[in-house]
């Protein structure tokens, strides 16, 4: 049996659509926009966003059905949502977590997550009951895990280290030297810039001296 893919495609607005695989279902959650200069890329303003994602992310197995999203639902995952974002920021930078955020997370981990069942074909299949409020804390409780767990990993969350790029992820690489979002992406755009600078310090080398 093959793992399910992971990871979303994004489309930004200057084209190059490309996949980006953050690490984590949390960090999925940041992928619909946040406060500030990331308002531009909100979509947890309707519930359409909201299923939108549902449908995009890691969340196994697929196919989660939810009852009609309602504005308090997506005050709630908006909330949720920027409080991982504040402390997938400060772990990257290397800052103190803020008590605000994590009382957020700790919150919305407090309710009954989702629950998977197995059917009758040895499958997997999310329980009758599933809410807004039990996604939250699915994903409340993913955020947990990655900035508590045994493995570390929240020692590995990066920012993307290209220019004007936000995206975090974790670090997964066995080295963990990963720099970029994606390499077809930041990363192919560094190594055009560095040609250029590179091309054009040995043209000005090769200019003749007065």
């Amino acid at each position: 049996m093959s793992a399910r893919a992971t990871g979303i495609t994004l489309r930004p607005s200057d084209g190059g659509i490309f996949r980006f695989d953050p690490g984590a279902l949390c960090l999925e959650l940041l992928l619909t926009g946040g406060p500030g200069p990331l308002a531009r890329y909100e979509v947890l303003d309707t519930p359409a966003g909201l299923l939108d994602w549902v449908a995009a992310c890691r969340l196994d197995p697929p196919g989660l059905r939810l009852p009609p999203v309602g504005e308090d639902d997506l005050v709630a995952a908006r909330r949720l949502r920027d409080a991982v974002l504040g402390l997938a920021a400060a772990r990257a930078h290397g800052r103190p977590l803020a008590a605000a955020d994590l009382a957020v997370v700790n919150a919305a981990a407090a309710v009954p997550p989702l629950v998977v069942r197995m059917t009758e074909s040895a499958g997997r299949e999310w329980a009758p009951g599933a809410s807004v409020a039990g996604l939250l804390s699915t994903v409340a409780r993913d955020a947990v895990e990655l900035f508590t767990g045994p493995h570390a990993a929240a020692g590995r969350i990066r920012e993307c280290g290209g220019p004007d790029c936000y995206l975090l992820f974790v670090d997964t690489s066995r080295p963990g030297r990963r720099r970029w979002c994606a390499m077809e992406r930041c990363g192919n755009r560094q190594k055009v810039r560095a040609h250029r600078v590179r091309t054009r310090s040995e043209g000005e080398e090769e200019c003749p001296q007065d």
